[in-house]
């Protein structure tokens, strides 16, 4: 058998030369993976990808680290239930006047009509409006993607119950039936108050997450999922609501902004968190009428509300843009 080699047009023998591309081709032929060529961008998970356009966003990585340290100090500072904080004044004892109250190194915060430390009353109070509003935020969240999820996937009559539901709780003023509710459950304290905001304050995630949930049913793997025999819970819990996390989870924070400021409003109208208990709007209420007189018992609680609720909105504002599929990929 005659030896064949290649040669070049000189007649010299040569070895050919495989490139990068045709041993990549020939290795994922044979089932292998190809390394990334050099420049190559890095591939990111859609996990990675969100977390990256979050924490780009300057705003809302701000928001988080002011919220983070309002909810830091209001339980560090004087402690919750059986465990002390470290600020040395508690808030349900009074203490000898200074002048009128006004601010001082002692007391940074001021203190009210009957001496107290005006600085643990707020922290208390910053304590649980926002226990509340995460409380209504959990519990609306559930139920609104539940109801959502339920009327989307089903359509026919369960839909047609479940909206027509949601558009009773839209039509009725939300603040007089949490006005309502909120009262009826007061004895049950700022737990029963979370529960009554959170089965109020579900209806706009609810709607949002029917509207999602109608285009994703119609996605090629939800039908190949149902052309097997998968079990509509099954697709719902495992492939649709999954597909659906970015707008829960922007909705989500949002109803904590509207929970707090719900919440406020409540308990300055008198429908919140009642007595021995304390809450940011109630503070507001108590020392409405020293507003000229003696306006760091006003302003003091009216700015940890503010910075509260600005926080959750930045937080929600960069989650959206996190979430939002159309960002330029190249960016990240």
């Amino acid at each position: 058998m005659s030896d064949i080699r290649n040669s070049n047009p000189d007649g010299e023998d040569y070895q050919p030369q495989v490139s990068a591309t045709s041993t990549d081709a020939v290795g994922l032929a044979a089932g292998g993976s190809a390394a990334p060529l050099p420049g190559e961008d890095k591939s990111y998970s859609q996990g990675q990808l969100v977390a990256r356009r979050f924490f780009r966003h300057k705003g809302a990585l701000t928001a988080m680290i002011v919220l983070g340290i309002v909810i830091v100090v209001a339980f560090t500072s004087i402690g919750i239930g059986p465990i002390p904080g470290w600020w040395s004044k508690d808030y349900t004892l009074q203490y000898d006047k200074i002048g009128d109250g006004a601010p001082t190194w002692a007391y940074p915060f001021g203190q009210d009509t009957g001496g107290k430390d005006y600085f643990a009353l707020v922290m208390r109070g910053t304590q649980f409006s926002i226990i509340i509003a995460f409380a209504v935020g959990v519990i609306s969240t559930i139920v609104g993607t539940v109801i959502g999820a339920l009327a989307g996937f089903y359509r026919g009559w369960i839909e047609s119950i479940l909206m027509r539901m949601t558009d009773v709780f839209i039509v009725i003023p939300l603040l007089a039936v949490a006005a309502v509710l909120g009262r009826m459950a007061g004895g049950a304290g700022i737990w029963g108050l979370a529960l009554v905001l959170g089965l109020v304050t579900w209806t706009s995630l609810a709607r949002l997450v029917r509207g999602e949930v109608l285009s994703l049913r119609e996605r090629d793997f939800v039908l190949a999922a149902q052309s097997v025999g998968t079990g509509a819970w099954r697709i719902i819990t495992r492939h649709v609501l999954p597909n659906a996390i970015g707008v829960i989870i922007v909705s989500a924070t949002l109803s904590i902004s509207t929970a707090i400021l719900l919440e406020t409003s409540l308990s300055f109208l008198g429908f919140g968190v009642q007595a021995p208990d304390t809450s940011l709007g109630t503070l507001i209420n108590d020392y409405k009428a020293a507003f000229q007189t003696r306006p760091w018992l006003f302003w003091w609680p009216g700015l940890m509300i503010l910075t509260i609720a600005l926080c959750v909105n930045f937080i929600g504002d960069g989650l959206r843009d996190a979430f939002d599929p159309r960002q330029n990929r190249n960016k990240d």
